[in-house]
């Protein structure tokens, strides 16, 4: 590298070299026990399933597709990253507002098993560098890259491909020239959650096979523009007008890993502080509110506004929809935004007596804060709740057990046995200490799972 640091992605590839700390590594294995359970519930999905056949027609290799076959790397990260994302239970940057899991985990997996790294503290560091990349960059873009972009596409590919460049020990020179690659490729349209499908995580998917392929190209010595980010024509000149481009260097104490959010429930992050909201009501009131009024802030409204969802996504991503299965069934798992939770009539009509409003308040405060609040009358008796940061944010935490239920439940989901999934889980959260990276790919459950 050159002697004068001149570009963002040259003094940000210097500053993934500090170290990581058994309590990163730590954190690491919650985030990657976290990704492990959605996905091997995700695999299951039609269309996760779908790209898994295209993914599969690439060959075989040394990389496990969670679910399928064994495959290269790029087709490996391709298959499991949607099959990650597809249940909207992947964990989530409020201030980023986009999810690493699904993107850095695939890319770290299949490269780890591609260049036979057996230390599972090598694939751990890769982790936290691959989310350090992606939320850096991803807080820096703002909000004028949310209006049209997928963030989670866009950018996830700067952090797969740092996890690339971490387990193959590159030099500060290559690492940003991975940088440099994966931000030519970057792509994910908002317009997919407009119409019917599963684009949305098809775009983890493309992100982390994008990364996996720019670190390799970097590896090899395929060069790649320093100045991808805020260079004429770079990225957020072109995509993201209102960036900080400098923000991407902010000092930070720890590794942001520690400042992810995890999902408890089974919906669109901007609909778990209403959820929360409704399951507190719930605790407060006998029987169901006559109304309930929704307030909280612009992109909640803007993304789960939706009265009268037909499908499993647009339950997913309704507000009235979250509100009445909490407070019908006291619950927000995967079974509330099934085909059978959205015909049933009683959540049908409690859907139609809730409402749904724009908190310019709560707006002010967001992304740092997700909070939401609910307006009920029930009989003469107004109630008024309030929750000002969802469950599983850092002000408002899981607890690593709650994390390891919620895993628990999704391998059930997936139709693992119990005792393979106990195997899986304990190779997971082992890892480093008593487990390596090949324990951990002998665990996970392949095409006969």
């Amino acid at each position: 590298m050159s002697g004068h640091l001149s570009s963002i992605a040259e003094r940000l590839s210097v500053l993934l070299a500090r170290p990581v700390s058994p309590d990163d590594r730590a954190r690491a294995r919650l985030h990657l026990l976290d990704w492990v359970g959605c996905t091997v519930a995700g695999a299951r999905e039609s269309d996760a399933e779908r790209v898994r056949g295209l993914a599969q027609a690439e060959g075989t290799g040394a990389c496990s597709i969670i679910g399928g076959a064994r495959a290269g790397p790029q087709a490996a990260a391709l298959a499991n990253g949607p099959a990650g994302a597809i249940l909207e239970m992947d964990d989530v940057d409020r201030r980023a507002l986009l999810h690493p899991g699904p993107v850095v985990m695939p890319a770290a997996l299949a490269l780890a098993e591609h260049l036979g790294v057996t230390s599972g503290d090598a694939l751990l560091d890769a982790v936290v560098r691959g989310y350090e990349v992606m939320i850096r960059i991803g807080r820096a873009a703002g909000a004028s890259h949310y209006r049209f972009f997928h963030p989670t596409g866009t950018v996830g590919g700067f952090g797969a491909a740092a996890a690339g460049a971490s387990l193959m020990g590159l030099d500060d020179e290559r690492t940003a020239w991975a940088l440099g690659l994966a931000g030519q490729q970057g792509a994910g349209l908002w317009r997919a959650r407009h119409e019917p499908g599963s684009v949305k995580a098809l775009h983890d998917g493309r992100a982390a096979a994008n990364g996996v392929a720019s670190a390799l190209l970097a590896r090899d010595g395929f060069r790649g523009p320093l100045r991808v980010l805020e260079g004429e024509q770079g990225f957020f000149p072109a995509m993201a007008p209102d960036a900080d481009p400098e923000a991407v260097l902010i000092p930070a104490h720890s590794w942001f890993m520690h400042e992810v959010s995890f999902k408890p429930h089974a919906a669109c992050r901007h609909a778990h502080p209403t959820i929360d909201a409704a399951l507190a009501l719930r605790a407060r009131i006998a029987g169901l509110p006559d109304t309930v009024r929704v307030e909280t802030y612009r992109d909640s409204v803007l993304f789960c506004d939706k009265p009268a969802p037909t499908t499993v996504p647009e339950a997913k991503f309704s507000l009235q929809h979250s509100v009445a299965v909490a407070l019908i069934r006291g619950d927000a798992g995967l079974d509330s935004f099934e085909p059978a939770a959205l015909a049933a009539p009683a959540i049908a009509a409690m859907r139609a007596r809730v409402s749904v409003a724009v908190a310019d308040d709560l707006t002010a405060t967001y992304p740092a804060r997700f909070g939401a609040r609910l307006i009920a009358t029930a009989g003469a008796v107004d109630h008024r709740i309030e929750t000002l940061d969802a469950l599983g944010d850092p002000e408002n935490p899981l607890s690593p057990g709650a994390v390891c239920d919620k895993a628990r439940a999704l391998m059930a989901w997936g139709g693992m046995n119990p005792d393979a999934a106990e195997r899986l889980i304990a190779a997971v959260l082992g890892l480093g200490v008593r487990t390596t990276v090949a324990d951990l790919s002998a665990a996970l459950p392949g095409r006969d799972a």
